[in-house]
Parts: C-alpha cells; sequence; structure tokens
C-alpha cells in the first residue's frame, strides 16, 4: 500500500516529493520499533539494525523499480553529459528520499528517547571517533550527548584516511547493488541512521538543534551520499542489464560503459566531498 503513494515515474518528475516519503518511511520505522521492541529484553539490543531493517523493507519497491527503469533509460544513450541527464532526476529523488530518512531519524530519537533506537549507530559512531574506550563514549553519548571533538591526526593524513573509507563504502555498495539490485538501500539507509545518530550527539539531544546538525553534517554528507547513491543506481542497472541483454549483446556494452561514466562521476564527486569535509566543514562549525 504505502509503495503506492509515489510511484517511481512521479518521483523522476517531482524529486523533491521523496522527502515527504522519506520522513513517512523513517518515522515508520523508529516509531514501530520502538512500540514493538523496546520491551523485548532481547530484541531491544538490536533496535538499532531493526530500524534500519523496516526503513529498507519500506522502501524496497521503488528503489527496485526506480532502478528498473533507470536501464532500460540506459540503453538508448551515451557519454558522461547524456548519461548524467537521463539520471539526475532518480538520483536527486534518492537524495531527498535520504534527506528524510536523516531527519526522521533524528528527530524521532530525541522525541521518543528510547537509548536503544539507535544503539548500533552510536556504537559506530564512537568506534570512529573514540575508539580507545568505546563502552565509555557510548554510556557518555546515549545519555547526554556532546560536541563532537576535532582529530587528532594532520589535515593531509585525515583526507587519505576519509578518502581511503569512502571509496572503499562505494566499492561495496557498488558490489551490494549489483548483486541485488535494490540491495544497496541496506547501506544507504544505514548511513543515515549513523548520521543521525551524530546529529543527536552534536545538538545534545536537543530537537531544535536539528536544523544546525543538519548542516554540520550534509554540508558535506549531502554529495557523498550522492555519490553512493550513483554507485548503487550503476551497479543496480549493470545488473539488471547484464539479465536482460547478456554479457555478449551491444546493448550490454553500451550499459557497461555507462556504467563507468556513472562510477567515474561517484569517484570525482567523493574527493570533492572529502576535501569539504576535512577544509570547510571544520571552518563553518569550529
Amino acid at each position: 500500500m504505502l509503495e503506492r503513494l509515489i510511484s517511481s515515474k512521479t518521483a523522476e518528475k517531482k524529486p523533491a516529493l521523496m522527502i515527504f516519503i522519506g520522513l513517512l518511511y523513517g518515522s515508520l520505522s523508529m516509531i514501530l520499533v520502538h512500540l514493538f521492541f523496546k520491551g523485548d529484553k532481547i530484541l531491544s539490543n538490536f533496535s538499532g539494525l531493526l530500524v534500519v531493517l523496516f526503513c529498507v523493507i519500506f522502501s524496497l519497491p521503488y528503489i527496485y523499480f526506480a532502478i528498473k527503469r533507470e536501464e532500460k533509460e540506459d540503453e538508448e544513450v551515451y557519454g558522461i553529459y547524456s548519461v548524467w541527464k537521463v539520471h539526475k532526476d532518480a538520483i536527486f529523488a534518492f537524495m531527498f528520499l535520504f534527506l528524510g530518512f536523516v531527519i526522521s531519524f533524528s528527530l524521532w530519537n530525541m522525541i521518543l528517547k528510547d537509548p536503544n533506537l539507535l544503539n548500533a549507530q552510536i556504537q559506530t559512531y564512537c568506534n570512529i571517533n573514540n575508539p580507545g574506550d568505546i563502552e565509555g563514549c557510548v554510556s557518555k553519548y546515549s545519555l547526554t550527548g556532546n560536541i563532537i571533538s576535532g582529530s587528532s591526526l594532520d589535515q593531509q593524513s585525515r583526507l587519505m584516511l576519509i578518502i581511503g573509507n569512502n571509496f572503499g563504502v562505494m566499492i561495496f555498495t557498488l558490489i551490494f547493488s549489483l548483486i541485488f539490485g535494490a540491495g544497496a538501500i541496506f547501506i544507504l539507509a544505514w548511513n543515515a541512521s549513523v548520521i543521525a545518530a551524530a546529529i543527536s550527539i552534536f545538538t545534545n539531544h536537543n530537537v531544535s538543534g536539528i536544523p544546525l546538525g543538519l548542516g554540520r553534517y550534509m554540508i558535506h554528507g549531502f554529495p557523498e551520499i550522492a555519490a553512493y547513491f550513483i554507485a548503487a543506481l550503476a551497479g543496480g542497472i549493470l545488473g539488471i542489464g547484464l539479465v536482460r541483454n547478456g554479457l555478449t549483446n551491444r546493448r550490454f556494452m553500451k550499459v557497461f560503459m555507462n556504467v563507468l561514466f556513472l562510477i567515474l562521476i561517484a569517484m570525482i564527486i567523493l574527493l570533492i566531498a572529502g576535501v569539504m569535509e576535512v577544509y570547510l566543514t571544520p571552518i563553518l562549525f569550529k
């Protein structure tokens, strides 16, 4: 029923509408996990993963049909500009969907004040920012929150670390979507929930601070996630094109070249996002 609210065809024409779908799916995921699993002694410990799982289940129909539509269009174009022109509406729709996830996860995490809702995400944050004392970090941030401290690495080392990590995530997203066309939505929903947890920490779990938190992470996070969506789209298109046309078909070769163009675009965007995260974000949010 929910997948009929906005079709993939409508989303291509009005991608901004997908922010409302993201808000709806993210809100339902948070509320349902809170209501059904808060009192469960076992499953409540996995609430963070269950939130992502519910979000994936809600999103799969849209993602599947969107990627299927994009593959058909991909058979008719060639060249970086043409590929971008054909796929940009779908990419923007994915981005607005992601933004809806981030806002809804952040908002309901602060409203419901359930320490288990994004527990795995807070552990991930602590593993990145305070690997020497993960348990202490989790205990501190899940209760009251705190402003993120700066990294002890110099800027060049941090840039290399961030770019290496981002390229690793992009490759994983590409492979995941190639194996299971719409499967990359798990990685993207997970990243949205981790950003939401970081926003909660950055704002001390204060709802009024969400716009500032979004600015803090979206200024470099938006292009970064855009690159992941492009990689996910490329992997899904490649997988569907292979099944539809076969490995030796001339149409598949055109699809394959277009996929390479998409990956190139994603890599360039990731490099720009990494530079923004290291050199721009710290200046704007000291």
